[in-house]
């Protein structure tokens, strides 16, 4: 039975997450009803990771397996026609070895998070990003962000419903960039890792925000983390800023030959 790994796209607003949940709307419900139609008994697929409510993608990545051989454009193409109108996107699709795993063989994942200051409110963003009306320090906010880069127990900064058995984690990138926006300006925060607690890239963002608005220092970073304790954490940011951008494995399934 052949399997196929799918590079997902997708707007999170409509959804409650992308793990399937009965009755409700979720990422992962609607690509598995557009397989459906392709092969009604399939088993269902197997996300990278889980994204909340609100959060969105442009890299998610999940395998299948179904009965037939298809063309992986032609997978894409059917599944994209069939996902018609939710916003998810099949925008690339792959065969691949029976034992990849969109979850477990992956080496990393990356994230990236939007936040604009601006007075006027967004239009054009609304829903994309975190809008704030106050200026922000760049530098302070990748001070702050510094404080956290390596392994450590990040307790402080995740959910409490968080189900991973261990909150220790090596974190090996947050980048904080500042780019121009209509009447404002935006920053960008890129954050690399093997594997995230539930809540752990908002939790960080809302903290890091504080630290640019000046009500946080670098240092208040630090002591929040050497806490190990939820309530140390800064306010944890909306979902709709957040975005899945990456998914990395020892060799990349999407990747065309020469």
């Amino acid at each position: 039975m052949p399997r196929y790994a799918l590079k997902i796209e997708y707007h999170g607003k409509p959804f409650v997450g992308w793990q399937r949940q009965n009755g409700l709307r979720s990422v992962q419900g609607a690509v598995e009803d557009a397989l459906r139609k392709l092969q009604k008994d399939h088993e269902g697929i197997q996300g990278a990771g889980r994204t909340d409510a609100g959060v969105h993608a442009y890299g998610q990545v999940a395998h299948v397996d179904l009965a037939r051989d298809w063309e992986a454009f032609r997978l894409s193409e059917a599944l994209n026609y069939h996902l018609k109108p939710d916003p998810v996107a099949i925008v690339d699709a792959a065969c691949v070895d029976e034992d990849f795993h969109a979850r477990f063989s992956a080496l990393e994942r990356k994230y990236i998070f939007r936040l604009v200051s601006r007075r006027a409110p967004v239009t054009h963003d609304a829903g994309n990003v975190w809008q704030v009306r106050h200026d922000l320090d760049a530098d302070a906010m990748q001070e702050g962000a510094n404080r956290l880069l390596g392994r450590h127990d990040f307790t402080t900064f995740r959910s409490t419903i968080c189900q991973a058995n261990s909150p220790v984690r090596t974190l090996d990138e947050l980048t904080v960039t500042q780019h121009p926006y209509p009447d404002g300006t935006e920053y960008r925060f890129f954050v690399r890792a093997r594997s995230f607690l539930h809540n752990q890239v908002r939790s960080f963002v809302g903290t890091l925000e504080r630290v640019g608005a000046g009500s946080w220092t670098p240092d208040d970073v630090s002591d929040a983390l050497n806490a190990t304790d939820r309530a140390a954490c800064g306010p944890v940011c909306p979902p709709h800023g957040l975005y899945l951008a990456d998914v990395t494995y020892p060799q990349n399934p999407f990747q065309k030959e020469p």
